[in-house]
């Protein structure tokens, strides 16, 4: 039989019998939503480190942050999180570098733990359909083409409903689905400039500044998450899949806040303020003789006690600076004054006197520093994980800790294509002979291990 008479048939037939259990299934689970209230809970199951998502599994086809910060995340709390690759060159972060360790690039170590790699070429029809036989079989699918690229393939939300009524399908884009901008193509520093993040952040006289951290793809990531964790619930509830919309511009300008909301109430326009606070004074960075320290008053109470730490305590009763408001409208004096004692000692000596006094206060560290806190190790925050061809590698570690469970024992992140063949025998029942001429055909590519 030919590679493509025999894909057809093959594909034709476990295609549909898994959107007929994929009907069943979620009927069923309809039927039992329809009795409300009275419908029994699961039961805890005894002992073991049971995550919140074990036995959900993800379809990965994100690459770069915002995608794979998300799926990661998803990973810790227990998915099986198959990450879709195009064979070759993979994750576009994969060749973003240096740094490397040892031919593998940093920043993808960063963000796909926990994660399953299949090479597959969706220019192939092949490759669509052992995408579709994939989302037959799992709970969710995210990716992050530019709107309408999948649906031109297949792939698109409207395709896989067909024949995967239960599947969370999340789509992560530059602007959005829809609108004037939504072919735009979509990176987290345009995103953070058209959002207006990046015209408040930086110098008070100085030009407009990127984060240091891509701040507008990780909160998208955030926000994925969490509609993904929602979109699992309602599914719960109804029976039936849904499809998410998320967006960076969208997520950058959700996280604005309150100056948003200072702008669309009272039509007043933020600005730039370094490290200083709009709306709070003292709240800002100072110079210390060897390096900064950030203090922030943000009550009349913390002001005083600053004052005391710093041996001004005519500060406190100066009638200029009694109240917050006060201090805010005679902020230029007041931080010269402080600046002047701050500069007198070191960070150490500061970081000592302020100890224990309630007050909000820290160092500005660098990341080896950062890193060296107690208070970072203390809450876990370094993961270790030993690589197939990497070696011993470390990266940030999950930022929650829940009391039930553990996130231990890291996968490290896949090679190209590490799983595909493991994927297609395990999940889709493909045989060794049809998996051979895929391979092949270069629909799809495995990564052999030394």
């Amino acid at each position: 039989m030919s590679l493509v008479s025999g894909a057809r048939s093959l594909l034709r037939l476990r295609r549909c019998r898994a959107a007929a259990a994929a009907v069943a299934g979620w009927r069923r689970a309809w039927a039992c939503g329809q009795r409300g209230a009275g419908r029994p809970r699961p039961r805890p199951r005894p002992g073991g480190n049971v995550k919140p998502l074990d036995g959900i599994r993800v379809l990965d086809l994100t690459r770069v942050l915002a995608g794979p910060f998300a799926t990661m995340i998803l990973g810790d709390l227990g998915a099986e999180i198959i990450k879709v690759e195009r064979p070759g060159s993979g994750d576009e972060t994969r060749a973003w570098g240096p740094p490397f360790k040892g031919t593998e690039s940093v920043y993808f170590l960063s963000v796909n733990r926990n994660k399953k790699s299949i090479a597959v070429n969706l220019k192939s029809s092949h490759g669509v359909r052992i995408i579709k036989d994939l989302a037959s079989v799992c709970d969710v699918l995210i990716e992050n083409y530019v709107p309408g690229k999948l649906a031109e393939l297949g792939l698109g939300y409207r395709d896989i409903e067909e024949i995967a009524p239960h599947i969370v399908y999340c789509s992560i884009s530059g602007y959005g689905q829809t609108g004037p901008m939504s072919l735009r193509a979509g990176y987290d520093s345009v995103a953070c400039a058209v959002s207006g993040l990046m015209d408040i952040t930086g110098p008070q006289d100085g030009e407009p500044v990127r984060p240091g951290v891509a701040m507008t793809d990780l909160a998208t990531g955030l926000y994925s998450h969490g509609a993904i964790m929602a979109g699992l619930l309602q599914r719960e509830k109804t029976g039936r899949g849904l499809y998410i919309d998320c967006n960076l511009l969208s997520s950058q300008v959700a996280c604005l806040t309150h100056l948003a909301a200072n702008y669309l109430t009272g039509g007043r326009e933020a600005k730039r303020w370094g490290t200083a606070h709009e709306s709070i004074v003292p709240y800002q960075a100072f110079k210390t003789k060897d390096g900064y320290l950030v203090v922030g008053a943000g009550n009349d109470q913390q002001f005083a006690i600053v004052c005391k730490i710093l041996s001004l305590p005519s500060l406190s009763d100066d009638q200029r600076y009694k109240t917050n408001q006060l201090r805010v409208q005679n902020r230029r004096e007041l931080i010269n004054v402080l600046y002047a004692r701050f500069s007198e000692k070191t960070t150490k000596d500061w970081l000592q006197l302020f100890e224990g006094s309630g007050v909000p206060y820290g160092p500005i560290n660098s990341i080896q520093k950062a890193f060296s806190e107690p208070q970072v190790i203390h809450n876990d925050l370094i993961l270790e994980m030993d690589h197939p061809t990497a070696g011993s590698i470390a990266v940030p570690g999950p930022a929650v800790r829940f009391s039930d469970f553990k996130i231990s024992n890291p996968k490290p992140p896949p090679l190209i294509g590490q799983h595909t063949v493991e994927v297609l025998k395990t999940l889709l029942g493909y045989n060794e002979s049809f998996i051979n001429e895929l391979l092949a055909a270069g629909t799809v590519t495995q990564h052999e291990l030394d």
